[in-house]
């Protein structure tokens, strides 16, 4: 099998619901995302061979979401495209399936990542086509019915963060505490000028004027830590999730160009990191939050690595507990 490298990784700010990157669809965070990946990379539109980018709520951007942000960065309409929905793994599923394309030798440069409008994502009238004749409709929101809301329970997402930290006996502090560390690293990095190298500004076009190009990330800035111990539970009545240690509603998107071995060499192209191993894991949608526990082994065991060998793990999810949990569950430190 080939190898696969990664030669830029980028993403654009990540802009408040409703905030400085609203008025911007997910194509378009996506457009620029791409576009940028491109540069950093010093690949052209036209040597990309695929693009696969993750979307998880589509409604309202029309159809193929990642033809449209390829095509507006320039990418030729020649180029394959493919839109994921993975949910809270789109993005990093898009990339798998790159990897496992240049693996195979199918293609030597692919471009992926994910990208999300959820200040974007409609209010639906399910019944309007066919069932009004008279009298009110209802609304529903797109973003709780397809991004937030457990299909088989019909509950929030935050209700399981609740259960899993009541099984694993993880307090309401060590998650305030999580999120409290966590949202002064993002600041320190920022200031720090750490965050520079991984962002494109993207251009927020005015009624009057030029555009104003946003640099940064919105939320942090936003974070009032006195308030934290003091907020109600989010989900549950004596829960300890809230809104302070669950994530925020954002907008934003990300990609990376991931190249062959053999093509690296060929233009001359510098990596950032080679891909080893990756791997999918799945159990009750209702404990998607120790789901990690189960993928991360996996991973390792391709790599012929043990946990023991890693410095640093990274686990992305949308609330401290999934953090917390893992850490505990997988005994690290």
């Amino acid at each position: 099998m080939q190898e696969v490298f990664i030669v830029s990784a980028v993403r654009t700010p990540i802009g408040s619901f409703g905030g400085s990157l609203s008025t911007l669809s997910a194509t378009d965070l996506g457009a620029a995302a791409i576009k940028g990946a491109m540069a950093r990379a010093g690949v052209s539109p036209e040597q990309i061979e695929e693009v696969l980018m993750g979307n998880v709520v589509s409604a309202n951007l029309g159809q193929a979401p990642a033809r449209q942000a390829a095509r507006a960065a320039g990418i030729p309409d020649t180029v394959p495209c493919t839109t994921v929905n993975k949910v809270c793994a789109s993005g990093m599923k898009s990339i798998m399936f790159g990897a496992q394309s240049i693996m195979l030798g199918h293609n030597d440069l692919v471009l992926a990542g994910g990208m999300e409008s959820m200040s974007q994502i409609p209010y639906y009238v399910p019944n309007a086509r066919w069932g009004y004749k008279y009298g009110d409709a209802t609304l529903v929101d797109g973003l709780a019915k397809d991004g937030l809301t457990d299909v088989y329970d019909q509950c929030a997402m935050g209700v399981f963060a609740d259960r899993t930290g009541a099984k694993y006996g993880i307090s309401r502090e060590e998650q305030d505490a999580f999120a409290i560390d966590s949202y002064k690293r993002s600041a320190a990095s920022t200031e720090s000028g750490w965050f520079k190298p991984e962002i494109v500004g993207v251009d927020i076009p005015q009624r009057k004027g030029d555009p104003v190009t946003v640099h940064e990330d919105e939320e942090y800035k936003k974070v009032m830590f006195d308030k934290i111990p003091g907020l109600r539970p989010a989900f549950t009545k004596d829960g300890t999730v809230t809104a302070a240690n669950a994530s925020t509603i954002n907008d934003g998107a990300s990609a990376l160009v991931l190249v062959s071995g053999k093509m690296v060499k060929e233009l001359g192209l510098k990596p950032l990191a080679r891909i080893v191993s990756f791997a999918d894991a799945e159990q009750e949608p209702a404990w998607f939050t120790t789901t990690p526990t189960i993928a991360a082994p996996k991973a390792l065991k391709r790599a012929g690595l043990k946990k023991e060998d890693i410095d640093f793990f990274e686990v992305n999810e949308a609330f401290s507990v999934v953090a917390l949990a893992f850490e505990k569950i997988m005994d690290i430190d």
